[in-house]
């Protein structure tokens, strides 16, 4: 079966019951139909517990169809909890009790390549349609909000901008959570007078926005509405940053946190095991910082002992954010971090095409050469495992624990799946196979055995690679020095004029978001493996206060993506019983 018939074929518990169960008091439950519902954390009892620890499940460079870190931390939360019941399991887990918080599925890779964010197999969150498709609405009233901020700027300029902004200094564009290159660069206002002031404009995909990161950064309704204030939407002649506090009388600020405030409640649903997920937020990670709320994963350690957390792409981009941002903002430093490997994206590393890579190792003989096929993957392999040593020694870096987690695909061979797990012995660090996809939770719990007694060891301690008092500057090179092994940073001649700019204006404090290809540890997505002594270009420096970062443009990154030759879409459908085919 695929995962849409697993999903449909399984039966979950009803939403009031997985509250219960979670300690969820009624009132604090909304719900979305029978499966789906919102947690008001204002309503929360105060908890007297510790709150639980985060385990950050991260990952190494990927295939562009990606190595499933999320349906590794779906197995993962359900393996915890069976693990808990278990007579061996380490003491401190046994009786415990573990959550998920995840970010929420984009409609850009739903349609477009990627696919859905709920899990595949049997480690799925469910109900897998709705959540892949419009789920709760969250994304839309976050594209509303962006959109209306968007109006009034324009309107503002129609009605005779008495705040001076000049409109050739407007850096937002308005926004879609859909993959469409067409709207990169748009002119708006044409057609006369009455339609607004002209001006070129464009649109970024919704996850893309300030207002996005701002959302999951937020703590409450009053800290997003102090972040959406600060958002700068322009400038005026004389190059002084105008705000969204300062458009009309009281700001923008109330009439966006109007269309955000019941978005901003997280959203319990559960896995195929019946563990409870917080699903809210959705950044992606190579053009915005890459993790889910920090309102769900607070409420989601007020009621576990484990919080397992999803960083997209490689630890080098959702991992180091999540590390150097989203941890230090919220405030829960990670106990421990899990490397999702796979065999296929790091024979893709050794140098494997994709279609061999997918083929895998007993596809044949190799064309043009003696060596079979099997043993040209094994080197493809054994070459292509620097890249994991590579994301295993960043981690490091912040001082957590690292176990590796392959992610075992149909196509792997017993001998690559055991000399990639003797590599991690030799290398000493801890690894599990993980069969999740066939097995659900069962398929995790050497994983999870070796998460809790990694956690037990207490050897642990958290360090951002950032100290307070670095610029800027000093950030990006030791981002690129330090996690990409580059040698220098090149600045463009306007990121250079930006970084004069925001230095002066009191910014150059601020973290840095760093939007970088996934595929690689440059900024040139078709240098594979491990490369070292290389240079990264920086190209536009984007000052974005209400997130409270600036956003490091590289090389040819853009904040619209745009659709493949064969988007997923081609071959969705829905019958006339409603049964959706194609979803993924």
């Amino acid at each position: 079966m695929n995962d849409a018939e697993i999903a449909a074929a399984a039966t979950f518990l009803p939403v009031s019951e997985l509250a219960r169960r979670s300690a969820i008091p009624e009132d604090a439950l909304i719900p979305y139909g029978h499966h789906m519902a919102k947690i008001d954390p204002a309503r929360l009892p105060r908890s007297q517990r510790t709150p639980g620890r985060v385990v950050l499940v991260t990952g190494i460079s990927p295939t562009p169809a990606g190595e499933g870190k999320s349906t590794v931390t779906v197995g993962l939360v359900d393996g915890l909890n069976e693990l808990a019941a278990q007579a061996d399991a380490p003491a401190w887990w046994r009786g415990r009790t573990a959550m998920a918080a995840l970010r929420e599925p984009s409609l850009g890779p739903v349609f477009g390549m990627k696919g859905g964010a709920t899990g595949g197999g049997h480690a799925q969150v469910v109900p897998m349609e709705e959540i892949n498709l419009h789920f709760t609405g969250d994304f839309h009233a976050i594209t509303a909000a962006h959109n209306l901020l968007c109006a009034l700027i324009d309107n503002h300029l129609h009605q005779g901008n008495t705040l001076g902004i000049d409109p050739r200094t407007i850096a937002l564009k308005r926004c879609l959570d859909t993959n469409d290159r067409a709207l990169r660069q748009t002119v708006i206002g044409l057609g006369g007078r009455s339609q607004g002031v002209p001006r070129e404009n464009g649109f970024e995909i919704t996850v893309a926005t300030e207002t996005m990161a701002v959302f999951c950064l937020s703590r409450d309704l009053e800290d997003l509405k102090s972040r959406l204030s600060r958002m700068i939407i322009g400038r005026t002649h004389d190059q002084q940053p105008v705000t969204v506090g300062q458009l009309g009388p009281n700001g923008a600020q109330g009439a966006m946190a109007v269309l955000l405030k019941d978005a901003l409640k997280p959203n319990l649903v559960q896995t195929l095991g019946g563990s409870a997920v917080l699903i809210h937020g959705g950044p992606f990670a190579n053009i915005a910082h890459g993790a889910n709320s920090i309102i769900a994963t607070n409420t989601a350690r007020s009621l576990s002992d484990l919080v397992v957390t999803e960083a997209g792409f490689g630890a080098d981009l959702g991992g180091q954010k999540f590390m150097d941002i989203t941890a230090v903002a919220g405030g829960f430093p990670p106990a421990a971090s899990v490397v999702v490997a796979t065999v296929r994206a790091l024979k893709m590393n050794g140098g494997l095409s994709l279609g061999e890579v997918n083929a895998g190792a007993t596809a044949g003989v190799a064309a043009g050469t003696a060596e079979t096929a099997e043993r040209r993957h094994l080197v493809a392999l054994e070459a292509g495992v620097a890249n994991l040593e590579r994301h295993v020694q960043n981690l490091s870096v912040y001082g957590v624990p690292v176990i590796v987690a392959v992610n075992r695909f149909p196509q792997d061979t017993d001998a690559e799946l055991s000399w990639l797990t003797d590599w991690c012995g030799r290398a000493g660090v801890r690894v599990a196979v993980a069969e999740v996809w066939a097995r659900g939770g069962a398929g995790a719990v050497e994983l999870a055995r070796q998460v809790t007694e990694a956690i037990a060891e207490g050897t642990g301690s958290y360090r951002s690679l950032w100290t307070e008092t670095m610029d800027v500057e000093e950030r990006i090179d030791a981002v690129v020095q330090r996690i990409y092994r580059g040698s220098h940073v090149e600045y463009s001649a306007e990121a250079k004029r930006q970084l004069a700019q925001l230095t002066e204006e009191g910014w150059g404090h601020l973290p840095v978001c760093m939007a970088k290809t996934q595929y690689s540890f440059t900024d040139d997505p078709k240098v594979l493996g491990a490369p070292t002594g290389f240079g990264i270009t920086v190209r536009e420096l984007v000052v974005r206060p209400g997130a409270g970062f600036i956003v490091a443009l590289t090389g040819a990154m853009m904040t619209m993506p745009g659709l493949p030759k064969a988007p997923a879409a081609d071959v969705m459908d829905v019958d006339a019983d409603g049964r959706i085919s194609g979803l993924f």
